[in-house]
Formats: structure tokens, C-alpha cells, sequence
């Protein structure tokens, strides 16, 4: 059962995906784009909280949900940032790193480790994602970005951690995703604040050319796909193994690849089928595994 929350993970976490790169690239305020998204987030959380009666059991569940909001808020930040200085291709490449450091990390935490036939999957499934993100034209004059999209990998993996850690903990999803999302609005809306208040002072206005009510709704709507992913990664933490349940997740790749393939025409090359092909090769692989 783990597979088809990690695989609603991957479906929802790449529709955040498209909407970022797509919003990366017009003139908002990152900051409060990404309060949206995460006020969003809390509100329905908090809903959960009182309809499914979670609550926190000790700071234990408080801290870790804490911890998810600060992996949060530096993840989609550091993403988004990179996105909007550095080539789409080379963040996707850098930012795909993160089940490679969950799975080490999650053997050197909690001693987890996989099978010979889930290692094989996992490899494959990464290997058919490096085959997808490399092959568009990238050489070492063209880093620009670079160090965001390493940055995001580890944050990435910091909140895969984490979400795993709540599990271990047996923390109640909604109570935790509260305090992910309250904390992480709460650092995004002073950020906002202050570039805000800073860019008063200088009188400078170039750089907003979206309305604050259009930017905060579009990430309203950006936060129901980030939300719905939470909670279906954390469920599938809470049933599989931590590095596998990442490596399925990051195949969020897919979803932007074939929204740029179907909605922008762009046609796939011998190298993008061949990976594609490589990574659903991968996850029949685990499949038979259990």
C-alpha cells in the first residue's frame, strides 16, 4: 500500500512542480507566493486536526513538525530561487540528488536498509531520473544556480527525514502538518514583511509586478497540491521504507516532463523515452519485491 502513497506523492509534488517553474519565471514576490502556499497548507491541517481529532502527544511531535517547517520553508525556497536564476534542467539534475542522501542518511539514523532486488529498483528508478534530467544540454558553463539546487536536495532530504521521524514517533499526521505549515507561514510571512518593508524604503517597485492578492491566491492554489502531497507522503513513510518511498517520490520529474512535453509540444528525445522507460521499469521492480 506504501507504493500508491508514495506514487500520489510523486502525481502531486510534480503539479507543485509545474506550477513553480511556471511561477518562477514571472515577476512576483517569492516570499509571499510561498506564504500562500503554506497558509494554505496550515488551514487545511488545522481542519484535519479537529475532524480526525490528531493531536500533539509530547514535544517530541511538536519539535519534529517544527523541524518539517523549517526543512519546508528552506526547500521550496531554495527550489524556487533556483529556478529563477539557474537552467530548469540543471536544478531539476542537483535537486534529484535527495533520495540518494535519505537513503544514507535513514541507514546511518535507523540502520534501515533494502533487499538486493529493492536496491536494484532503487538504482534503477534513479538511474532512469538522472537519464531524464541529463539529457538536456548542460556543461560546466552553464552552473549558474547551482549551489540552490544542492541546497534544496539537502533541505529536500532534511524534511524526507523528518517526515519519517514523525512516523517513528507515531505522531498524528494533521497535528504534525499543523505545526509544519503554521511555522512555515510564519517564516515566509516575516521574510515577505521585511524585503517588503525594505523595498518601501528604497522606494523600489520593479521587481512586483503582481498584485499581493493575485500572488498570494495563486499560492493558495500552488498549496493544495503541496498539501495533499504531505499527507501522502508521510502515510507512505509510515508503511515503507524511507529511501524507497524518496526515490518514488522524486519521480515528480515525470509529471513536469510530460507537462512540458503535452502542453508546451515539445517532443521527447531517444534519451528522455529511454529514462522514462528506465524509471517505470524501476517501480515494477519494487513491486515484485513485496
Amino acid at each position: 500500500m506504501w507504493i500508491i502513497f508514495a506514487l500520489l506523492a510523486t502525481v502531486f509534488f510534480g503539479a507543485r512542480g509545474v506550477l513553480y517553474q511556471w511561477t518562477s519565471q514571472k515577476k512576483i514576490n517569492r516570499n509571499l507566493l510561498l506564504f500562500g502556499v503554506f497558509f494554505v497548507g496550515f488551514i487545511i491541517s488545522a481542519l484535519g486536526t479537529v475532524v480526525f481529532e490528531h493531536t500533539w502527544y509530547g514535544w517530541a511531535d511538536i519539535t519534529v513538525g517544527l523541524a518539517l517547517g523549517f526543512g519546508s520553508f528552506a526547500a521550496n525556497g531554495l527550489l524556487h530561487k533556483g529556478f529563477s536564476v539557474g537552467k530548469a534542467s540543471l536544478i531539476s539534475i542537483l535537486s534529484g540528488l535527495t533520495p540518494l542522501f535519505v537513503l544514507l542518511f535513514a541507514f546511518l539514523l535507523w540502520q534501515e536498509t533494502l533487499t538486493t532486488i529493492q536496491l536494484i529498483g532503487f538504482f534503477i528508478i534513479f538511474g532512469g531520473l538522472y537519464i531524464i534530467r541529463y539529457s538536456s544540454d548542460i556543461s560546466l558553463n552553464n552552473l549558474q544556480g547551482a549551489q540552490w539546487g544542492l541546497l534544496a536536495a539537502l533541505a529536500f532530504a532534511f524534511n524526507d527525514l523528518m517526515g519519517k521521524q514523525s512516523t517513528l514517533l507515531e505522531a498524528d499526521t494533521f497535528a504534525t502538518l499543523t505545526s509544519m505549515f503554521g511555522f512555515g507561514s510564519f517564516l515566509f510571512a516575516v521574510s515577505w514583511l521585511v524585503k517588503r518593508k525594505n523595498a518601501l524604503a528604497a522606494q523600489d517597485r520593479s521587481h512586483t509586478y503582481w498584485s499581493a492578492s493575485k500572488t498570494f491566491s495563486c499560492g493558495l492554489l500552488i498549496g493544495l497540491t503541496n498539501v495533499a502531497g504531505m499527507v501522502a507522503i508521510i502515510s507512505a513513510f509510515s508503511l515503507g521504507n524511507t529511501g524507497l518511498v524518496s526515490a518514488i517520490s522524486g519521480m515528480n520529474i515525470l509529471i513536469i516532463l510530460l507537462y512540458s512535453r503535452i502542453v508546451l509540444k515539445e517532443s521527447f528525445t531517444r534519451q528522455e523515452v529511454i529514462g522514462l522507460a528506465t524509471a517505470f521499469l524501476g517501480v515494477i521492480v519494487l513491486r515484485l519485491s513485496f
